[in-house]
């Protein structure tokens, strides 16, 4: 009953939201251009009056805030920025005629990764390989001119050149809009937190991207050449710099399409509640989440209701350079007529020394667990949801699902801006009888084992001036006794090129 009640008002309730958005900047718009001409004309007395009392005696600014958030250390688990870190605010790109304009964010951002996947596991045949991955982003958004109201524009435009395999939606998904969102803004509804920083609510409707939590279960994929939008809204109430904050998002995922425009995939809604307790210590952040996946059986998918309650803890140790951050996942729920009971797990402990260049190790540990037997009542295999997969694997070639995955990692900026990372780790299957994934590889008897393989990256960053930013990285995998038995034996090698063209310079 709630399911049908969500899927029949929250598309109509993204549209009044946007059409709203969009109506309020004409208003704006239309007042702000008579604006200059009344001023030409002078003012009343009493506003000439408030003005001078104003400049004789200024307001004394208010005291600085104080943020309570905190970056979790952890490797790969800082969240794209919202705008993305490619826009630029109109009034701080050195334009003379936009210097007035800091209601206007704008961005214009091109990639081209080069690979070469020789023997690449998530292929049905062992080859080399030499794709190039051509990604353009483009970016308008309009905030605090016409509060409440705010909308934001984001439009990507994907493509896969030279490769030998067929185009899939991974690479390829053309001149597509992944944000249209339409937003209702209010800042100072609620009262400020105890340091100061505002405590703004906000209602977004359209279509959009997340990038939530560490990442893990809810992202946008920047690695990946496409990217996870969904369609529905997202209801929020504070910000990262406040002692506490809440979030809901209920929404439609869509379905990627190579050359027409994404449609919502029929029958499937997506639900989160995220909190994030940041006053009660500066040496942990606690979030709280639940997270649900309702499907109905459409177009040859079976009916899943997927709940999960979760748990992540961040933080400082104590006064020390060391660091640490913990996920904890419940799920349970009906899988295609079968009972779904399944937990997943990850953890990281990491120090940096203290020193100019900034060295940094750490330990990490990945579970998720997979289906005990594929003929029995009950599925146990963990749900990802809509995750980042990288954190993972450098190769791509692993998830949050049905694995052990302990690494070791070791990070570096050896010079200004230059920043270097490595990690060495193995993979072993949770249930020997379930699947890789990434592979499409299986073993439904289990009496192959469950050591899938090992895998070395190594990856270095250097932005070459305020234009271009660049990345290297290489990384083996050698497979395990039971790839060897159940796939091919073969070692598979993956590099690549990175370049990143902003149109619009840092500040």
């Amino acid at each position: 009953m709630i399911t049908r009640v969500f899927s029949r008002w929250i598309p109509k309730i993204a549209t009044i939201i946007f059409s709203l958005a969009l109506l309020a900047a004409r208003v704006t718009f239309a007042a702000s251009d008579a604006a200059p001409r009344q001023a030409e004309m002078g003012t009343t007395a009493g506003s000439s009056d408030r003005n001078e009392t104003e400049a004789a005696k200024p307001a004394a600014p208010p005291p600085a805030a104080t943020s309570y958030y905190r970056e979790a250390g952890s490797y790969s688990t800082k969240r794209e920025t919202v705008p993305p870190a490619y826009v630029r605010n109109a009034s701080k790109i050195g334009i003379d005629a936009l210097k007035d304009f800091t209601w206007l964010d704008i961005g214009l951002d091109h990639r081209t990764r080069y690979e070469l996947r020789e023997d690449d596991y998530r292929r049905p045949v062992a080859k080399t390989d030499h794709p190039f991955l051509l990604r353009h982003r483009a970016y308008l958004g309009i905030r605090n001119i016409l509060d409440p109201f705010r909308f934001v524009v984001e439009v990507e435009d994907a493509r896969r050149e030279n490769g030998d395999f067929p185009r899939d939606n991974r690479d390829v998904n053309e001149f597509e809009p992944i944000q249209l969102i339409g937003e209702l803004h209010f800042t100072k509804l609620l009262p400020s937190d105890p340091r100061g920083n505002a405590r703004p609510v906000s209602l977004r409707g359209g279509r959009m991207w997340f990038e939530k939590l560490d990442r893990r279960l809810i992202g946008n994929n920047p690695w990946r050449n496409t990217t996870n939008t969904f369609q529905g809204i997202h209801f929020d109430i504070g910000q990262d710099a406040n002692d506490w904050q809440v979030e809901i998002i209920a929404a439609q995922p869509l379905d990627r399409l190579l050359y027409d425009f994404d449609e919502a995939v029929k029958g499937q809604w997506f639900y989160a509640a995220i909190g994030h307790w940041r006053g009660w210590s500066d040496i942990v952040t606690i979030e709280p989440y639940y997270l649900m996946l309702h499907q109905q059986p459409k177009e040859g998918r079976a009916r899943r209701e997927i709940h999960s309650p979760a748990v992540r803890l961040y933080g400082p140790i104590g006064k020390t350079r060391a660091d640490y951050d913990l996920n904890f996942v419940y799920q349970t729920g009906r899988d295609a007529g079968r009972d779904h009971s399944a937990f997943g797990s990850a953890a990281e402990i990491g120090y940096t020394l203290d020193h100019p260049a900034k060295p940094r190790a750490s330990v990490f540990y990945g579970y998720a667990s997979g289906d005990k037997d594929p003929n029995d009542g009950e599925n146990e295999r963990f749900e990802r949801f809509y995750g980042f997969g990288r954190p993972w694997s450098a190769s791509d070639y692993f998830i949050w699902e049905n694995v052990h995955a302990p690494k070791i990692r070791f990070e570096i900026t050896p010079i200004k801006d230059l920043r270097i990372d490595a990690g060495f780790g193995g993979y072993w299957l949770a249930s020997k009888k379930d699947r890789w994934v990434n592979a499409n590889l299986r073993d439904p008897q289990g009496d192959s084992g469950s050591f899938i393989g090992h895998e070395l990256d190594i990856r270095a960053r250097y932005p070459i001036n305020r234009f271009i930013d660049t990345a290297v990285g290489y990384s083996h995998f050698h497979p395990g006794s039971w790839t060897k038995r159940v796939g091919r034996d073969n070692p598979s090698d993956f590099f690549y090129l990175e370049i990143s063209l902003n149109a619009l310079p840092r500040s």
